[in-house]
């Protein structure tokens, strides 16, 4: 996967080198992290559609949102140290609760931030 936040000019890779070019400096690793937490109607709603089964587009689109989030973070984690592209990128999420019915999504983006030649 290649992206590239026009905002930021930073390439993002899950590949850990890039074809073609070569890494001139190896920064380190950087990261960028989304938390968001669905409205208590959307969690409500999202439990009474799990009783019955089914697609959770809400939670989806959430967690899609989330992922985006990241990735912009991590495009500004990276231009803050001088790099240019971040390497072998993955993901890692997770769930936790902020109170009765407040479920909360964190999604972290991270990788190797690098300067390519």
């Amino acid at each position: 996967m290649a992206a590239s936040h026009p905002e930021s000019d930073v390439l993002i890779l899950t590949l850990n080198d890039c074809p073609g070019r070569t890494i001139r400096r190896v920064i380190g690793p950087v990261y960028g992290t989304s938390v968001r937490s669905r409205n208590f109607a959307g969690n409500w709603f999202g439990g009474l559609r799990a009783i019955f089964g089914g697609r959770q587009k809400g939670y989806t689109k959430m967690i899609s949102r989330s992922r985006s989030d990241a990735l912009v973070q991590l495009a500004q984690a990276a231009k803050a140290v001088g790099a240019n592209a971040v390497l072998a990128m993955r993901f890692d999420s997770g769930e936790f609760d902020s109170g009765p019915g407040q479920a909360m999504n964190e999604v972290t983006a991270y990788g190797t931030a690098v300067v390519l030649d």
